[in-house]
């Protein structure tokens, strides 16, 4: 079997206990994105990653969140990322190069793409949205944006913010100031935005 040429890159996120970890190739498929908050979780049914298990292994990381081409890793408060970030690297390198797996078979065969052919019209329009204008924006920060719902009678767009946002003390700006106003400017129907599992909101 052909050794895997890894290139791995790092990128600081606004959250600065979030590092985002590039890498030369893609991870998950296309429009993909998987968010491990326990170690648990990286046995999920739907989204088991080998991956993600083995970075819990990290005494330091809190936080999985895989996407696209990288990994961001959330960290204890107590770490400084100089200290860690040589070692994620080469446990990474080592990782790929032997072609170990990012998730398990069934994760990928259980996911499908977000436009669903079953979607309104408007809720289509706001998946369009947020995966052309806001989710490249998101991920160059190191997290992502996921539609959770669309509320027709009070115009309410719930989303799931991922990765490097989910904790970020921007997001609440980032949700107010930029996907809000472009949500409600582009699609009219849309009053205000409101991050799932979170305790704030926009009116």
């Amino acid at each position: 079997m052909l050794q895997r040429q890894t290139m791995i890159y790092t990128e600081l996120s606004p959250n600065p206990n979030s590092m985002k970890f590039v890498l030369n190739f893609e991870l998950a498929p296309e429009g993909l994105s998987f968010d491990y908050p326990t170690i648990a979780s990286t046995a999920e049914e739907g989204k088991a990653s080998p991956l993600a298990a083995d970075l819990f292994q990290f005494p330091f990381v809190r936080r999985i969140f895989i996407a696209s081409n990288f990994i961001t890793l959330s960290k204890e408060e107590e770490t400084e990322w100089e200290d860690v970030v040589y070692d994620v690297k080469k446990f990474l390198k080592i990782y790929f190069e032997q072609n170990h797996p990012v998730f398990a078979q069934k994760t990928i065969d259980k996911n499908t793409l977000i436009i669903d052919a079953n979607d309104s019209a408007v809720v289509a329009k706001i998946k369009s949205t947020l995966d052309q204008y806001v989710r490249p924006a998101v991920e160059s920060d190191g997290g992502a944006i996921n539609f959770a719902s669309f509320d027709e009678i009070t115009g309410q767009v719930k989303v799931y913010l991922q990765g490097s946002c989910s904790g970020c003390p921007s997001s609440t700006v980032t949700l107010r100031d930029g996907i809000q106003r472009l949500l409600t400017t582009m699609v009219p129907e849309v009053k205000e935005v409101v991050a799932e599992g979170q305790d704030f909101q926009f009116k």
